[in-house]
């Protein structure tokens, strides 16, 4: 451990901080949950959506500073809910949490928060924090909520330096259902809510749960598919026995290479099969890993819903070159220079080059590093299902 940290004078009227693990303290007001909780600290640009953000499995473990000044202000509702699993476990803004002002809210963002079990901190400097991160990296910290201001600095500081962090850890086995179910989804309209899948739908998509974002699945369905949902670490012989036309790799939190340990021999024992699959952000790392390349830990990730991809490589005709504005949750990527000459590389960042996108050659087998689903985001990416989904026979 470290040494104990220099505590800067308390505000009177601060009843949260976090405390990073390299002894930096930052007080601000506690809200939602009471208590702490440790994690990795990230930073998350997009304007809107944090429900969505606060619900979505890849980010368990992580404590999210948003960049958007004004986070709550539109409440939150049943129907924005990403995800019913462990996902974000506390959230840093700059303002106060005001009361809803939006037609859809049926609670305010703080007591969904409590309700959650999250804990909030406002009143922060996050664009101070938020190059901090961008400097020397996601930290791990500790966020605490205590209502009479009242903290044990160097115990949080002490928690914080023990935490191991993500590299090396699974959580995908934290995140993913406990059994197999048909999805039930529709697409989401407004003044009509979730529609139903169809049951007879064809073809038949089995997607392997690693931590997945509800959306995924009924973008599955709009694009005309059966979905069957199965835990992340189902056997291949239980997959097959589903009689799939294709197999869907989702989203999750943590390492790939951990994950990988138990899911990359059946997602190998699928491409042997030929098996059709497509797979997205974990599970498009997962692909890569699969085919023979590696992952790495990135410095601060991506994450936000105006990241650039640029399509590249063969195959997009006279669209290569396009430019896709993406939404981005990742603190791991695919190392481009480890690709065999069997996976080529079809899209990239525009923000720092880094892979977002294979393809198996001689395989219909291909993978995203940001989330077609939007949710939040833009909706340029939606082709992607159309393009698994229609090719399936």
């Amino acid at each position: 451990m470290a040494p104990s940290a220099t505590i800067p004078a308390q505000p009177k009227d601060a009843t949260g901080c976090i405390v990073l693990s390299d002894g930096c303290i930052i007080w601000g007001k506690g809200f939602g949950a009471v208590g702490e909780a440790v994690g990795e600290v990230c930073f998350n640009t997009a304007m809107t959506g944090y429900q969505e953000v606060m619900t979505d499995p890849s980010y368990a473990a992580q404590i999210v500073t948003f960049t958007f000044p004004h986070i709550g202000n539109v409440g939150t509702n049943a129907e924005d809910v990403e995800g019913q699993v462990e996902a974000a476990v506390g959230c840093i803004v700059r303002e106060d949490v005001t009361q809803p002002s939006n037609f859809r809210s049926t609670e305010q963002f703080t007591q969904w928060m409590q309700r959650c079990g999250k804990i909030g901190l406002a009143g922060v400097d996050t664009r101070a924090l938020t190059r901090r991160i961008r400097k020397s990296g996601a930290p791990n910290a500790v966020i605490a909520h205590s209502p009479d201001g009242t903290f044990d600095v160097n115990a949080l500081l002490e928690r914080a330096q023990d935490w191991a962090g993500l590299e090396g850890m699974d959580l995908a086995r934290r995140v993913t259902r406990d059994s197999q179910e048909s999805w039930e989804g529709g697409y989401w309209r407004l003044g009509h809510g979730y529609g139903r899948a169809a049951h007879d739908a064809t073809p038949h998509v089995v997607a392997m749960d690693f931590g997945a974002k509800d959306n995924i699945f009924r973008n599955l369905v709009k694009a005309g598919a059966k979905v069957t949902v199965v835990p992340a670490k189902t056997p291949m012989d239980a997959i097959m026995a589903l009689k799939p036309d294709g197999v869907f790799l989702s989203n999750g939190p943590g390492d790939p290479a951990a994950t990988g340990e138990y899911a990359v021999p059946v997602i190998k024992g699928l491409l042997e099969a030929d098996v059709p699959l497509f797979g997205i952000c974990l599970g498009h790392q997962m692909l890569a890993l699969a085919a023979g390349a590696k992952t790495l830990k990135m410095h601060q990730g991506h994450r936000g819903a105006n990241h650039p991809v640029q399509r590249v490589g063969e195959g997009w005709g006279d669209t290569t070159g396009l430019v896709e504005i993406t939404s981005m949750n990742h603190g791991f990527a695919v190392d481009a220079d480890t690709l065999p000459d069997t996976v080529e590389q079809t899209h990239v960042s525009l923000f720092d080059g880094s892979n977002c996108g294979i393809a198996v050659r001689g395989k219909n087998a291909f993978g995203v590093q940001y989330h077609p689903e939007a949710s939040p985001g833009p909706q340029d990416s939606f082709y992607l299902f159309e393009k698994f989904v229609g090719g399936l026979g």
